[in-house]
């Protein structure tokens, strides 16, 4: 199946969030990231109940999460801005005998069923190979989402040393809790303030949640 990276050229003229654009990329270049907790209690006991893996589960409800939400797809296509249908989550393996990671990435599929497997096929491909990015061609609608499970953070920044290309989320959770039956996993969404404000990611995070509480609806067939 052909990879999606259909786009639509935002126009700049009617866009209603040009001003904002702007003043974001050029009078005041800002990004900003919020870290919840996030509650997983009932998507980690259904994925046991239903012997799936976490990770696939996790990286396909974010990218699920992201098709409704227009503002976190936009890029760019030689030096016109689009919108990408969706987002390919590009993740890290961890390698345990040399303490080194690749970066990976599978294509979103909206079926759970052939995004797990995929994942599979992926890990069982590339994820032995001792390089960065071992899986090419890097399409231009990838988006940075992954794990450090070792760390309960409380914040987590990325530090981007070179000028974005897109305005894609960078997506990253933390180490699972248990405190009276309740799992939790802390969650950081950073974005670039000129496509995003406080509102959008607030109303991310909350069906983030949504649908971490509601599995059967989102991952079953």
């Amino acid at each position: 199946m052909p990879l999606n990276t259909t786009a639509t050229p935002i126009d700049l003229a009617t866009w209603s969030r040009r001003d904002y654009f702007y003043y974001f990329t050029k009078m005041m270049p800002t990004g900003f990231t919020v870290n919840v907790d996030l509650d997983i209690t009932a998507t980690k006991t259904w994925l046991r109940e239903h012997d799936y893996k976490f990770n696939p589960a996790y990286l396909f409800l974010v990218s699920k999460v992201l098709t409704k939400f227009p503002e976190f797809r936009i890029g760019r296509e030689n030096e016109q801005l689009v919108r990408y249908d969706v987002l390919h989550p590009s993740y890290s393996i961890f390698h345990a005998d040399d303490h080194t990671i690749s970066n990976l990435w599978t294509a979103y599929d909206p079926s759970f069923t052939t995004f797990y497997q995929n994942y599979l096929d992926d890990v069982k491909i590339y994820g032995r190979q001792h390089t960065p990015a071992p899986k090419q061609p890097q399409s231009a609608n990838l988006y940075m989402i992954g794990s450090i499970p070792w760390t309960n953070f409380t914040s987590y920044v990325p530090l981007p040393f070179t000028p974005l290309q897109t305005f894609f989320p960078v997506i990253q959770a933390g180490k699972f809790t248990e405190h009276n039956g309740k799992w939790t996993m802390p969650l950081s969404v950073t974005i670039h303030h000129a496509v995003a404000d406080g509102y959008h990611v607030s109303q991310l995070l909350a069906m983030i949640q949504t649908v971490f509480n509601e599995p059967e609806a989102w991952l079953g067939e």
